[in-house]
């Protein structure tokens, strides 16, 4: 079965090539499946989601959607950062709109598709709320719809709960790999955090050495620690 996603041997730089950040990283990942990035800070776990969202372009290699050549090709695959950004003006509704609205959707099209989404995604009765009013976890959850309206199936996710409490990120972690795989999801995930990527991954890349090179091994902590120096 072709990947949803698939990175096959980039080679990443910020500077023309001169100076390598990855070497020959090669993923993939199907529907329905969450793939945990790992490795130390500065080895270039961002570096590849930029490459893989089309924000840079590789010196070598390439990034496929469903078999098509999208390297280079921003706009086809969903971004999330670690903060929410969620605007204060704007209520939770119109917040998770955003996407419907600037493709061109009218406001109430855009609630209407958006409204029968937010019990599934925990939301319910948040309508009209400012983010100010809401929980971490609810703000990103809020996050969470507003990305997935982009309407892509693949998801790009940079540290997306590292910003909560221990009880929340594990809740809402669980949450996250129940409604991927119900939706039929396929995730990328950056995290910095061994259980949480064993907790979530169908698999584990661990970038190591500089220029960094990715390993695949199966969602085991000791391995990973192994591979990380620890």
């Amino acid at each position: 079965m072709t990947p949803a996603l698939e990175a096959r041997g980039l080679s990443l730089s910020w500077d023309g090539g001169a100076t390598l950040i990855t070497r020959d990283v090669s993923l993939s990942v199907g529907r329905g499946e969450v793939v945990c990035l790992v490795g130390r800070s500065g080895c270039g776990k961002t570096t590849i989601l930029h490459a893989l969202s089309g924000l840079s372009t590789p010196v070598a290699g390439q990034v496929l959607l469903h078999g098509e050549d999208v390297t280079g090709i921003s706009g086809r695959v969903s971004y999330m950062l670690q903060k929410d950004l969620l605007l204060p003006h704007m209520r939770i509704l119109d917040n998770v709109c955003l996407p419907l609205t600037l493709s061109g959707l009218s406001k109430r099209e855009a609630h209407e598709r958006a409204q029968g989404l937010m019990e599934r995604f925990g939301l319910s009765g948040t309508e009209g709320a400012w983010p100010a009013q809401l929980s971490g976890g609810m703000r990103q959850r809020a996050a969470f719809l507003r990305t997935y309206l982009m309407g892509n199936d693949v998801v790009l996710l940079d540290e997306p709960f590292s910003a909560l409490d221990a009880l929340t990120r594990v809740e809402l972690r669980e949450w996250y790999v129940s409604m991927a795989r119900d939706l039929g999801l396929a995730s990328v995930v950056i995290t910095h955090d061994v259980d949480e990527a064993v907790a979530m991954a169908t698999r584990v890349y661990v970038l190591e050495g500089s220029p960094a090179t990715a390993v695949r091994i199966e969602p085991n902590r000791e391995q990973i620690l192994k591979l990380l120096g620890f």
